[in-house]
C-alpha cells in the first residue's frame, strides 16, 4: 500500500486520496455537466466571444482541473505541516481567481453567471471531499 508520510509521526494512505478524489471529480464533472444543460435549456447562452461552449466541455474541463487539485492534496499531504487546512484555504483563493476570466468574459450577464455557478458547484463537490481525506 502506498503511504504519503507527512510528518515523522504520521502518514496518510495515498489509495484512499486517490480514489476519493478521483471520484469526486467524476461527480463534479457530471454536476456542472447538468447545470450547464440545465441553463442552456433554460435559454441562457453557452457562447462566449461568440464561440458555444459544448456541455460536455464543462464535465471535461471540471474532470481536469480537479485531477490538478488532487494533484496538489497529494503534494500538500506530503510537505505541509497542515494539509487539510492548506488544500481548503488554496483551492478556496484558487476557486475565487478562476471566477475572474468569467467576470471578464465576452458574454451575457447571464452567461457570465452561470460560468461562476459552475465553478462553485465543481468546488462545492471536490474541495470537501479530498479535504475529509487529508489529515488536520
Amino acid at each position: 500500500m502506498s503511504v504519503i508520510t507527512t510528518t515523522p509521526f504520521t502518514t496518510v494512505p495515498a489509495k484512499p486520496l486517490i480514489a476519493g478524489g478521483l471520484t469526486a471529480a467524476v461527480v463534479a464533472g457530471a454536476a456542472t455537466a447538468a447545470v450547464a444543460a440545465a441553463g442552456e435549456f433554460a435559454g441562457i447562452s453557452l457562447a462566449v466571444g461568440g464561440a458555444p461552449i459544448p456541455v460536455s466541455g464543462f464535465a471535461v474541463l471540471t474532470v481536469i482541473f480537479s485531477v490538478v487539485g488532487l494533484a496538489l492534496a497529494l503534494v500538500l499531504a506530503r510537505w505541509a505541516r497542515r494539509p487539510r487546512t492548506a488544500f481548503v484555504r488554496t483551492t478556496i483563493v484558487l476557486t475565487a481567481l478562476s471566477l475572474v476570466p468569467d467576470v471578464l468574459a465576452d458574454a451575457s450577464a447571464a452567461t457570465k453567471t452561470l460560468l461562476m455557478v459552475t465553478h462553485v458547484v465543481a468546488a462545492a463537490v471536490v474541495i470537501p471531499a479530498v479535504a475529509r481525506r487529508l489529515s488536520a
